[in-house]
């Protein structure tokens, strides 16, 4: 099936939920986790972090902060999708099969800095006072941190298995202290598990994955992430003028398109409608790309600069800073003079 751009942009954002709202507050955000699938995190918080932007673009009565509170516990826990990420609490016997982990995040590492006899001293002791923060646990000394080009990560011992137990699904992130995580046994946090086989463990996780993308292209990208090797599968969808076959779940054919309402939406950085950058400069003419880990005098535009959706069009892009726990626009991009309707930007930031 070919689909023409127009068709394609269209069924995009009717299926992650950007045309209206899919709910409010607490139950519209478990609304919101159960359509995408998987929320990207990222702890950097300039106008609300990307779990924030991706949660109030599409559910009504959310603070800042709050998608944690609704999904952790219970109805979601964190993990590799396509990068970390919360997912459904229902996925994790998927997750604890496979224990996927991105390609950065050098598992192999930490196992040659910390043994196994700490590790399991950490889960002992968390099995024993849980939930709790690392700063609440035991303090088992110093290790050798992993360095990341100059960016060095924990140089505790007690965190760094933490890391390892979390990796491999032994324990779960279950809610927040302001940005510390509280860590608990699966068991007590998630309610009774299933075990899963790998195969159908990866069968899930490949249909999350696609259901996430709307349209999941077969070329090689982040929305990969983990399941590389599962790309040998033929393409579904073909889309007018754009090279290459793309995944897509049967229901996002036959569900019917909803047209989009009059909002505004400030899309988060890493909204799952901006993963494929080369789909979103195809179907809606956006060129965009997140520069905060650019070097300041190689951005285009600028640090922490979000796209701008509204009647179905990417409309323009906004550099934003929070003062007096009010967003203020620093500085705005319109793709067209006179396309970011100033009265519908300032009601989306109130």
């Amino acid at each position: 099936m070919i689909l023409s751009r127009d068709e394609a942009r269209r069924r995009l954002l009717s299926w992650l939920g950007l045309c209206h709202p899919l709910g409010e507050g607490a139950e519209g955000a478990r609304t919101l986790l159960e359509r995408l699938r998987c929320i990207q995190l990222d702890p950097l918080d300039s106008i609300g972090t990307n779990a924030d932007l991706v949660a109030r673009a599409r559910v009504d009565g959310l603070a800042r902060g709050e998608i944690y509170e609704a999904l952790l516990p219970g109805h979601a826990f964190e993990h590799f999708a396509k990068e970390r990420c919360l997912v459904p609490a229902e996925r994790f016997p998927a997750y604890r099969a496979r224990a996927l982990q991105a390609p950065w995040w050098r598992l192999d590492e930490r196992l040659q800095r910390i043994d196994e006899g700490l590790i399991a001293a950490v889960l002992e002791e968390l099995r024993a006072r849980g939930p709790l923060t690392v700063e609440e646990m035991e303090d088992r000394g110093r290790v050798e941190a992993l360095d990341w080009a100059g960016w060095k990560g924990t140089s505790s011992a007690t965190r760094m298995a933490m890391e390892v137990l979390w990796t491999r699904c032994e324990v779960v992130v279950c809610g927040r202290q302001g940005r510390r995580k509280l860590y608990d046994l699966p068991e007590r946090a998630l309610g009774p598990l299933a075990e899963l086989e790998p195969e159908e463990a990866t069968a899930q996780l490949l249909a999350d994955r696609v259901r996430a993308c709307g349209l999941m292209s077969l070329k090689l990208g982040p929305w990969w992430s983990g399941l590389r090797e599962q790309r040998g599968r033929a393409g579904t969808v073909r889309i007018e003028g754009v090279k290459g076959e793309f995944l897509c779940a049967e229901e996002f054919l036959d569900r019917e398109i909803d047209e989009p309402d009059e909002r505004l939406r400030v899309l988060g950085p890493l909204d799952p409608l901006l993963w494929d950058r080369d789909l979103v400069r195809a179907v809606f003419g956006f060129d965009y790309t997140w520069e905060v880990y650019t070097p300041a005098a190689k951005r285009r535009y600028g640090w922490y600069v979000v796209p701008l959706l509204h009647r179905g069009k990417l409309v323009g892009r906004m550099e934003g800073r929070t003062e007096g726990g009010r967003v203020e626009v620093v500085k705005l991009w319109e793709e067209e003079v006179g396309s970011v309707d100033r009265r519908a930007l300032e009601v989306a930031l109130s």
